[in-house]
């Protein structure tokens, strides 16, 4: 049994690394940091750990990834960043780039492991999207816009699954704050008090093998989630751009 997991360097990626070893799953690691994956890789000793270094920002690298690895059971889509800031003052380019790594590499990757794991009728996809995904998102707007993407994307296919009766299963992770490197690449602080990286990854798994469709793992998020379904856009878009303009760590 074999799992791919993306953005595997750090915080999130890297405990879903961790946790997938210690059930006995040999793991294909990748990000842009060598170093990186090679010290998770020196810290599992249990199973097989190969690393391939890509920036899925880059369409071809997507499509090289699958290449190389065609065939595995488990597909987690966890690499992502967001880019912080009022929409006419953030920079285009990083924007772009996020875009590129928040959704067209999700969508690549998602599309060519689904249809391989359809042939195979067996496979787990794990996209990870975000509680942004719920909500528009002022002071973030392109980060909360590509999360809500990959959310719906996720929820879609899960449908056409469920009618299929295929014995493939996908999952979106919509986390609130976690403790990982998040905050520093996106230069914000959280307002509300974090999750860890081992406890999400650990509960994530814990539903994606019970074949649950949105995973999210707190309780102060499954509150925003039911509140998000009833308060009016408008409505949340003032919150949000309330919340978000505190956070700013200038």
């Amino acid at each position: 049994m074999k799992a791919l997991i993306t953005g595997a360097s750090s915080g999130i990626g890297r405990e879903f690394a961790k946790e997938l070893a210690k059930m006995g799953y040999d793991l294909i690691i990748t990000a842009r940091r060598t170093s990186r994956l090679q010290e998770l890789k020196n810290s599992i000793k249990n199973v097989s750990v190969e690393i391939y270094t890509c920036d899925l920002s880059i369409e071809e690298e997507c499509f090289g990834l699958f290449k190389a690895y065609p065939d595995i059971d488990i597909l987690i889509n966890n690499a992502g960043f967001g880019v912080f800031g009022n929409f006419s003052k953030s920079d285009l380019d990083k924007e772009i780039n996020m875009l590129n790594v928040n959704i067209k590499a999700v969508h690549i990757l998602t599309k060519l492991y689904y249809l391989r794991m359809i042939e195979r009728n067996y496979g787990y996809i794990l996209n990870v999207a975000s509680s942004a995904a719920f909500f528009p998102g002022p002071m973030f707007s392109s980060y909360y816009a590509s999360k809500a993407y990959v959310y719906r994307l996720t929820q879609a296919i899960a449908e056409e699954i469920s009618k299929e009766k295929s014995k493939v299963h996908i999952s979106v992770l919509c986390p609130g704050p976690v403790d990982t490197e998040f905050n520093d690449v996106s230069d914000v602080k959280f307002g509300v008090s974090s999750i860890t990286a081992e406890y999400t990854a650990k509960y994530a798994l814990k539903k994606m093998f019970r074949n649950k469709t949105v995973i999210v793992p707190s309780f102060i998020i499954k509150c925003t989630r039911f509140f998000s379904k009833i308060i009016p856009d408008r409505l949340s878009a003032k919150c949000v751009y309330k919340i978000q303009k505190s956070k700013t760590s200038n």
